[in-house]
Formats: C-alpha cells, structure tokens, sequence
C-alpha cells in the first residue's frame, strides 16, 4: 500500500520501530481493551502515540481496532497533521475490516478536508474500492458496480498520473465487463426460455453499450440464433456479417456461419436495422 511523494505510505508504515513505540507507548502501561473500557483515560496519551497503537492493531491484523484508535485521535486532536494522517489510515483500516460504508465515509471526509494532499488521490482510490469490492456480492442489483465505475473513473481523470490510475483502469475494465456479464446472463436466460425479443433487447445493450468487452461476439452470435427463430433473417445475416468482420477467428462466428449457411443464408449486411447501422459503422473504422 502505497501513496503518492511524500505520502505517509512512504514513511515506513508499520514499521519495526514505530510498533516497539507502539507496544511500550501504551500496551506497556495496559492493553486496547482497557483503555477502550477506561480504565487507561486515552486522553493520557499523545496523538502519535494514539497513532502508533492503531499501526500495531493493524499490524497484529486486528483492523477495526486500529479504526478505533485512528477515530480517536481525529477526535482528540481534531487539526494535527496526525489527525490528518489518521483520517486515511481510519479508511485503509476500515476496508480492511471489510466495513465498506465507514471506509467510504472516512475516505471521502480526507478528500473534502485535504483535497490537495499527496494521499488525496489514494483516498479516491479507497473510496472506488469500497464499491468494488463488493460487486461480487449484488447479484443482479448492479448499483454499486456503477459506483464503482463513476469512482474509478474520477481516479483515472483526476489523478491521472498518480500510481494508482493505472490499477483504476484495469479495475474499471474488469466492472464494465463485469456489467456487460450481467446482461449475458439475463438474456441467455431469456432465450433458453424463447422469451426472444426481451433477450434481443439484452444482447443488444452488450452490442452497443459494451461493445470493448469480451461479450462482445457471443452477444452477436446469440442474436443470430434469437433472430433466427423469429424468423427475421435480414438481422441474424448483418449479426453474422459484423462477427465475420471484427470476429472470424472465434467460435461464435463458425457457430453462426453453420448456423445461416445451413439455412442457405449468407453473412451479410441486409435490410435497414440497427445492426445494418452497427455495420456501416465499423466498415468505416469506428464503433458506435
């Protein structure tokens, strides 16, 4: 984990000496648990040595004590340069935890507060993760992958040259196709089930709005078998037309190219549709 030149992240974080600090700053005179319960007052203690005990919660892998202990400096010494770095170690710690929304709230209270600083950019980042990381999570409601896209994106436009940007924009493929997946899915679902036009509709979506996925070509070759069994061959030949230009080398062009052929049909633009557009349109060198 790293932030940018001069971050905090380059100063040795966790390291050796400050968790010996942190041991005989405070563990020396009781243990987390007691000074949480008070029978240590925490206003006894610096806001560096309050620090240094979250770094050592953090090191003994114990990440929402050391939220704890970074909220309290923030709220001990609310305009220190420790609270400032407590903020963002607050929502690392917090992710950590995997308490998303607290590492949401705690990184976008650093982007307000310091949105200047070197580790402003690793915040953005924080922020983006903590809508990532959940995509797994959501099932079909893809709200937080939007999210996360929008917030990756202000990593990537903002903080272009920051070393995070280009994990942003590998993290932001990955949601997109993420997205483009979801689409797949329902209208594979649709059309197992000969529900055609409502899993036309879907692959359509993967064919003009994900069109830089990898779902790309099966979108195409499912709408050549969607429109087959509507009988709209003017769509499934322009379908397989665009496969055949951008996709020859896979196996849903030859499942489609059997598919019309077999039906004596040929792969070619035909009719006037929104895939006869599709076509014009990269024949000149460009996608929608």
């Amino acid at each position: 984990m790293t932030g940018g030149k001069g971050s905090i992240f380059r100063k040795g974080l966790l390291g050796a000496a400050a968790i010996a600090l942190a041991v005989s700053s405070l563990s020396g005179c009781g243990t987390a648990e007691a000074v949480r319960r008070g029978d240590i007052p925490i206003e006894n203690y610096s806001a560096e040595q309050i620090y240094e005990r979250g770094e050592f919660e953090l090191n003994r892998r114990q990440p929402s004590e050391a939220a704890h202990f970074f909220g309290e400096v923030e709220r001990l010494y609310p305009y220190s340069d420790w609270a400032k770095r407590s903020l963002i170690m607050q929502a690392y710690a917090y992710h950590q935890a995997k308490d998303y929304e607290n590492s949401r709230a705690s990184a976008q209270r650093y982007i307000d507060f310091y949105p200047t600083d070197d580790d402003a950019a690793y915040a953005q980042y924080l922020l983006a993760l903590s809508y990532y990381d959940q995509i797994d999570e959501v099932g079909r409601d893809q709200g937080l992958t939007f999210q996360a896209l929008q917030a990756l994106r202000v990593v990537i436009e903002r903080y272009p040259n920051s070393e995070f940007a280009r994990s942003a924009v590998l993290k932001f493929d990955l949601a997109f196709d993420h997205l483009a997946s979801k689409e797949m899915e329902i209208g594979r679902y649709y059309l197992r089930h000969k529900h055609y036009a409502a899993a036309i509709n879907r692959f359509r979506v993967v064919v003009e709005d994900f069109q830089t996925t990898t779902h790309t070509a099966e979108a195409l070759h499912r709408l050549v078998e969607a429109y087959l069994s509507l009988g709209l061959t003017d769509e499934a030949q322009t379908a397989g037309a665009i496969l055949g230009h951008n996709f020859r080398s896979t196996d849903w062009y030859e499942d489609s190219y059997k598919l019309l052929t077999g039906r004596g049909l040929e792969l070619k633009a035909a009719g006037d549709n929104w895939l006869r557009k599709v076509y014009r349109q990269m024949i000149k060198g460009r996608w929608l």
